[in-house]
Parts: C-alpha cells; sequence; structure tokens
C-alpha cells in the first residue's frame, strides 16, 4: 500500500493505533523476554548438563587412568611371573644336567667298580694258581728229598752189608 492508498488517519485511529502499536510491541517484548529467558535457561541447563558431563568425563578420565595403572599393575604381575618362570626353568634344566652329570659319573663309578672287582678275580685266581704251583713245587721238592732219603737208606744198606761183608 503507498502513502496515497491508505485511507485517512484520525486522532482518534492515530491514538488505538499507536496503542495496538504499543501493545503488540510490548507483547513482542515480553515474548523476547520470555525466549531470552528460555533461551537462558537452556543455557543454564545446557552449562549444567555441560559441567556435569565434563564431571562424568573427569569421572571416566580418573576411572579409566585407574583401570590403566590397574592394566600396568597386571602387567607388570605377569612379567614378573613370567620371569620367575623363566628363572624356574633354567634351574629345573640346571636340576636336570646335574642329575644326568651325577648319573654318568654314578655309571663311570659303576663301571670303575666292575673293572675292579674283575681285577679282583684276576688276583685271586692268580694267587689260586700261585698257590697250586707252589704246592706242585713243594711237592716236587718232597718227592726229590723221599727219593735222596730211600738212596741214603738203601746207600746205609749197602754200607752196613759191606761191613758184615769185610768182617
Amino acid at each position: 500500500m503507498s502513502s496515497d492508498d491508505r485511507p485517512p488517519i484520525d486522532d482518534v485511529s492515530l491514538s488505538q493505533s499507536s496503542s495496538q502499536e504499543a501493545e503488540d510491541r510490548r507483547q513482542d517484548a515480553e515474548q523476547d523476554r520470555q525466549h531470552a529467558e528460555g533461551a537462558r535457561e537452556a543455557s543454564e541447563g545446557g552449562r549444567r548438563n555441560a559441567e556435569q558431563t565434563r564431571g562424568a568425563s573427569e569421572t571416566l578420565h580418573i576411572a579409566s587412568e585407574s583401570a590403566r595403572q590397574e592394566a600396568e599393575g597386571f602387567r607388570q604381575l605377569a612379567e614378573e611371573a613370567r620371569e620367575l618362570r623363566d628363572r624356574h626353568r633354567e634351574a629345573l634344566e640346571a636340576i636336570r644336567n646335574e642329575q644326568e652329570r651325577l648319573r654318568e659319573a654314578a655309571e663311570a663309578v659303576r663301571a670303575a667298580g666292575e673293572e675292579a672287582r674283575s681285577a679282583a678275580e684276576a688276583a685271586r685266581h692268580a694267587a689260586v694258581e700261585a698257590v697250586q704251583a707252589t704246592a706242585d713245587a713243594l711237592r716236587t721238592t718232597l718227592e726229590q728229598m723221599t727219593a735222596i732219603e730211600d738212596m741214603r737208606r738203601t746207600l746205609r744198606q749197602v754200607r752196613d752189608l759191606n761191613k758184615l761183608d769185610q768182617q
């Protein structure tokens, strides 16, 4: 509408129209204020939510840090257990090696004992053979002595007979 197309405004109409406009503006201002109050309350709610979220986030961060530290503790325990298991394995291996060495030493002692037994048996046989040889030598000597004694007796008898014959 252009200014020519408008109906003429009189003072009452102007006054009513101004009051109406003022009322409209006041209502618009009230709505804007309510809207601003709603926005402020929403903003305040958002701030509280943000603070709660931040608090929850901090709580989660603390919980995750605690969980990380606990996981690190478990990792360290597992590492220590692994090292302990390795040391036990090495100790068991050393024990097995020592047992093997002792078994080999016992086998060597057994073999040496067997050799000593065999040597003792050979020495016993040699001693028996030496005793038998000595006995044989003594028997031969006895036989020889017996033969000599017989010869002496015979010789005495012959002498005695010769004496008797000469008399």
